[in-house]
């Protein structure tokens, strides 16, 4: 099947250049964009020559009995039980501080604040296992839907299956390899069209900012502020998904949005499930996006950049957000404004994809979540990392590494298992 489909992408990869960068393609077959070839080659944004190096890489502070949170270690499930103020009272160890210069940070502001409060390691060079952590004992998250975005993370973001390292911003492969001569790059979150997708909230396309995916736009936030009406509930963000859309679609040339793309709406959705702060009524106001967010408003009305920072006296949700949960908002934000899976095409027309429960470019309105879950499941064990392009492949290794973490609590679901030989 993935031979197939390899054939498929390379036939099309002229008509469809956008096709050139998803997972699995060989972009050196191909002539690659400037900028993704110049991010490739470790010069602009988010290569290796500008990624920041901290020589001091230190562990990020773990729970302790007196400051137990969910209680989540080494990967393990926690407590699942919620409704507690984050950090802590007292807990000085994951108290706010600043990233320096040598500290890497990415676009996903969620893993950023948890970086700056050192649930992740501090320096932004984290692991399969403080992911895991992080999410239970910060946000609830779920142990099922923590998985997957474990999973997700460090196999289409291209983090590194074996050390199991992943940097939440830029290139950091020498730190997260297990050999870099062996591996290729491992270009972390800011590595475009795996787990960074075109039309995000608040970060640019690609292709439109010489590569640079991952800063804060404070223009973005005040239009996504603006459409929500300062409450950034399912209805509000489904409305300025569907704008964003219309605008990278417009701007971007090389727009494509792919089934990964599901996870913008999952990634949303943590604005009014995850982000809420039970001080403030669960509500998902300004105060707390905005300090989730890293936004300052300014004095003539523009958003600038703070670091990203857990608002103070926060207190996360009482029920863990499970995968069943995050599968419901997907779907539901998707509908209530859905638009076209595919992308932009070299002779200037949008062409619409086929990939599980997605036809002909749409999901149907009666997808269960059950099928939502397998859509997940499928982007998770079929993704190709581009650590895989480099002399040794070992794609057996990775795609293991992604049966391990999700096979069992996928099994019952129904969902296809991938060979690994």
């Amino acid at each position: 099947m993935k031979q197939a489909i390899f054939a498929l992408l390379v036939s099309g990869t002229y008509a469809f250049p956008w096709v050139a960068e998803q997972p699995g393609v060989d972009s050196s077959l191909f002539k690659a964009r400037r900028a993704h070839k110049r991010q490739q080659a470790g010069e602009g944004a988010g290569g290796p020559a500008t990624c920041p190096f901290n020589a001091n890489h230190v562990a990020a502070s773990p729970v302790t009995s007196k400051y137990p949170y969910n209680n989540a270690k080494n990967g393990l499930p926690g407590l699942g039980k919620g409704g507690f103020q984050v950090p802590a009272t007292g807990d000085t160890a994951h108290a706010f501080v600043a990233p320096g210069p040598n500290d890497i940070r990415g676009p996903c502001p969620g893993l950023n604040a948890a970086a700056n409060h050192n649930f992740l390691a501090h320096d932004g060079i984290t692991t399969f296992n403080e992911l895991m952590d992080a999410q239970q004992n910060i946000y609830n998250v779920g142990y099922d839907l923590a998985l997957v975005l474990a999973v997700l993370g460090l196999t289409t973001a291209d983090g590194d299956p074996v050390t199991e390292k992943l940097s939440i911003g830029c290139d950091a492969t020498t730190r997260t390899s297990v050999n870099p001569a062996l591996t290729g790059s491992e270009p972390g979150l800011d590595g475009h069209n795996k787990f960074e997708s075109d039309a995000s909230l608040t970060r640019n396309d690609f292709f439109t900012h010489n590569g640079d995916d991952f800063s804060f736009n404070g223009t973005l936030f005040g239009m996504m502020d603006k459409t929500c009406g300062s409450n950034f509930d399912v209805a509000g963000l489904s409305l300025y998904r569907k704008q964003r859309w219309h605008q990278s679609q417009v701007e971007n040339p090389n727009f494509y949005f792919g089934p990964l793309a599901l996870l913008l709406y999952g990634a949303a959705s943590f604005l009014y499930e995850l982000m809420p702060s039970g001080t403030h009524g669960y509500a998902p106001d300004l105060a707390t996006i905005s300090s989730f967010f890293g936004a300052e408003k300014q004095s003539d009305g523009s958003w600038g950049f703070v670091h990203e920072k857990i608002p103070p006296n926060w207190t996360n949700r009482v029920s863990p957000y499970s995968g069943v949960d995050v599968n419901v908002q997907i779907v539901t934000m998707y509908l209530e404004n859905p638009v076209l899976f595919g992308g932009n095409t070299a002779a200037g027309h949008f062409d619409t994809l086929n990939f599980g429960a997605i036809k002909n470019g749409t999901i149907s309105a009666d997808i269960t979540s059950a099928e939502t879950a397998r859509l997940l499941y499928q982007l998770a064990t079929q993704s190709v990392p581009s650590s895989l392009n480099g002399v040794v492949t070992p794609t057996v290794d990775a795609l293991a590494f992604a049966l391990k973490k999700l096979g069992p609590a996928y099994k019952n679901l129904g969902c296809p298992t991938a060979l690994t030989k």
